[in-house]
């Protein structure tokens, strides 16, 4: 599913979260691809920065993705959940 539904009493992160790992785990978001922006992520799914934020920091968490300062956040080479 890769939508966030406003109506659905899951949090947005979570939803978020949930779409975005869907993607890196079935290959659509390679390793060491880039994830778009914080702003493409609020406009693409209708949600705040602080939403994009939380739902990043989730994936993080997970070992999913890492936060270069300055460069942005990429999907973790080695497959899902790497990092733990």
């Amino acid at each position: 599913m890769n939508v966030v539904d406003q109506l659905d009493p899951t949090p947005l992160y979570v939803q978020l979260a949930n779409v975005l790992r869907a993607l890196i785990e079935s290959g659509e978001l390679k390793p060491r691809a880039l994830l778009p922006s914080e702003s493409h992520l609020q406009q693409q799914y209708g949600v705040s920065r602080g939403t994009v934020r939380t739902a990043v920091g989730i994936l993080r968490d997970e070992g999913l993705v890492v936060t270069i300062g300055g460069r942005g956040t990429f999907v973790r080479p080695g497959g899902a959940r790497a990092g733990q």
